[in-house]
């Protein structure tokens, strides 16, 4: 086996987040879904920022928010994602390095333009996503560095990406050289309506290609198409390896075989925005299961992270997540 450079290695949309507060009128008047994200072009794009009050922007993308979680938990990070040679890419490409993580993905040149997610967030902390895709869309197996992804514990997919058939054979070929060099393979399945396009394809790549699984309760039900959550658990745990299931206010459940491990929320004095929750849950997860901590720790300092990162407005971490983690008790093993 080759020698461990990351805990964790991502792949997924290279998108730049805009984030501004809105309310339910202004998501009325611009035929904006709320808590929900939507695809939308380029026009668009450009018409909603346009509308928008005034917002911060920000290296975003769900996979890459969980890698800035990883890194600020002291975890050793990379990234693999495509954005274009413009602005936007270089603000990605800045803010994830400076956020500790490894990226060295070669931009796209004469295509489309770097993603973009606008996200509303309304008065009750929900976050509207409308996101153009662009130049992240452009991933395919070319992208795929085997080196990297041999040499990380866990290769961390993004479900957001699996729109295209080139994502698609891009995620089976990286799953395969992260098995055959002995790691583990993690995906999330992202938002009820990405499983909702992908049902078939996901339940393939979970049963064929992947050990661990990140979902919360609506993308769990609809992966199996049932109201019923303990039926859609059941499911979940013969088809991998490792289960993490989040439940917003309820915590986190996590299944491995016959084992059940569950994890309380952690206290939140304010509720602020839950843009990013789900990404630093996985953060924290990832990290311990890639140093060799039991899942009750694991599920910890997920819970951990999403709760900080949910008490402001912004899908990354203002604060060191290891001294947080350290302040609770919570120990995260050396590297291996």
């Amino acid at each position: 086996m080759a020698a461990t450079r990351f805990d964790v290695l991502g792949v997924g949309n290279a998108i730049v987040d805009v984030i501004a507060t809105a309310d339910d009128a202004f998501l009325g008047q611009h035929g904006i879904e709320k808590a929900a994200m939507t695809l939308i072009d380029e026009t668009r794009a450009e018409a909603l920022y346009a509308a928008m009050g005034p917002g911060q922007e920000v290296s975003g993308g769900s996979a890459a928010n969980t890698l800035a979680g990883v890194a600020s938990l002291g975890g050793r990070g990379g990234y693999i994602g495509k954005v274009a040679d413009d602005q936007l890419g270089e603000i990605f490409a800045h803010d994830l390095r400076a956020a500790g993580v490894d990226y060295s993905t070669a931009p796209l040149r004469g295509g489309p333009a770097t993603a973009r997610c606008l996200i509303l967030v309304t008065p009750d902390a929900q976050r509207s996503m409308n996101t153009f895709l662009g130049a992240s869309t452009m991933f395919s197996e070319a992208d795929v560095d085997a080196e990297r992804i041999g040499a990380a514990e866990i290769t961390y997919l993004e479900g957001y990406l699996f729109d295209r058939d080139e994502a698609k054979a891009a995620f089976v070929a990286a799953a395969d050289i992260a098995r055959k060099a002995g790691r583990k393979v993690a995906l999330t399945l992202s938002d009820g309506f990405c499983v909702d396009r992908h049902r078939d394809s996901f339940r393939a790549l979970i049963a064929g290609h992947v050990d661990v699984v990140f979902a919360n309760e609506v993308e769990l039900k609809s992966l199996y198409q049932t109201d019923d959550f303990d039926a859609a658990l059941a499911r979940i745990r013969t088809e991998t390896h490792i289960a993490a299931v989040t439940r917003s206010e309820k915590g986190a459940i996590i299944v491995s075989g016959d084992e059940s491990v569950s994890v309380p929320a952690d206290p939140v004095e304010k509720l602020v925005d839950t843009t990013g929750a789900g990404d630093l849950f996985a953060a924290g997860f990832l990290l311990g299961l890639a140093r060799g901590a039991d899942l009750q720790t694991c599920g910890r300092l997920g819970v951990l992270a999403a709760a900080e990162v949910i008490s402001h407005v912004g899908a990354r971490p203002l604060v060191s997540l290891a001294e947080l983690a350290s302040a609770r008790g919570i120990e995260i093993p050396p590297a291996v």
